[in-house]
């Protein structure tokens, strides 16, 4: 259940990528409900135009693998407003590959979309958040596996602790203007992924988590909303974990647990 914010982002201009995946879709929602003015970006046209027609918001359609991509969004942005006053940085990719079958051009795509398209959109977003006098906030979405990398996705861990990095980068380049850039960790999610997940890994997923419960929506949205929030004005730099205790350590579930 996200926390009743009593009007704070009403009215609030963000940006959200990857608005059509599951923790997109329930972030765009949390914002929605809280009278926020959204932008909703995703490669998915059809998609990303559904929902921005549920929530009457502004659908913008981009490939943030291309520079093209993440100008036309940019440029969308400043033609919408002077200024957003939050972004969201959720859009990421996520392919499984084994190192002999890794290629360059598939590394370089996932550190253009995890990575590089994120420093632009931030650049670009502090940038105009600077120029207004607006103390804004940045939210990147990271991963657990910033911190335990798995055999066949390295690369995606490599990204994430990139953007992790990023984040206090941006923070230490931003704090003197009130803006204020972190990241959150969302925990495994069934359906975050364009394909279908088998239920016997969504088992074994779940049983690895501490809380033993996959996030649902109203778990890293609730994190998101309120770094975003006056509530949590002292806090910048850093990366919030909402995994249900996964990246805390290696967990085997007791004997007869369920």
């Amino acid at each position: 259940m996200i926390p009743d914010y009593r009007g704070e982002f009403a009215g609030k201009r963000v940006v959200i990528t990857g608005a059509a995946g599951v923790i997109g879709t329930w972030t765009a929602e949390a914002f929605a409900a809280e009278g926020a003015d959204l932008l909703l970006t995703d490669g998915r046209p059809g998609a990303v135009a559904e929902l921005a027609g549920r929530l009457d918001a502004h659908a913008v359609p981009a490939d943030l693998s291309t520079g093209d991509g993440v100008t036309a969004l940019t440029e969308a942005i400043d033609a919408r407003w002077p200024t957003a006053d939050i972004l969201v940085n959720n859009a990421g990719i996520y392919p499984r590959t084994p190192l002999p079958e890794t290629e360059r051009a598939e590394v370089e795509r996932l550190f253009d979309v995890n990575v590089i398209a994120p420093y632009q959109l931030a650049r670009h977003v502090i940038g105009t958040m600077t120029a207004a006098g607006a103390a804004g906030s940045v939210v990147n979405l990271s991963s657990g596996a910033a911190k335990r990398p798995t055999r066949t996705g390295g690369v995606y861990s490599a990204t994430k602790a990139a953007l992790e990095m990023l984040t206090r980068w941006l923070a230490l380049e931003s704090g003197e203007a009130g803006i204020r850039v972190n990241a959150v960790g969302p925990g495994f999610a069934p359906g975050s992924e364009v394909s279908a997940l088998p239920a016997e890994h969504v088992a074994k997923m779940t049983a690895a988590i501490p809380l033993h419960r996959t996030s649902g929506p109203g778990d890293a949205p609730s994190a998101i909303l309120w770094l975003c929030s006056s509530a949590a004005s002292f806090v910048t730099g850093t990366t919030l974990d909402v995994d249900g205790g996964r990246t805390a350590g290696d967990f085997t579930p007791a004997k007869g647990t369920p």
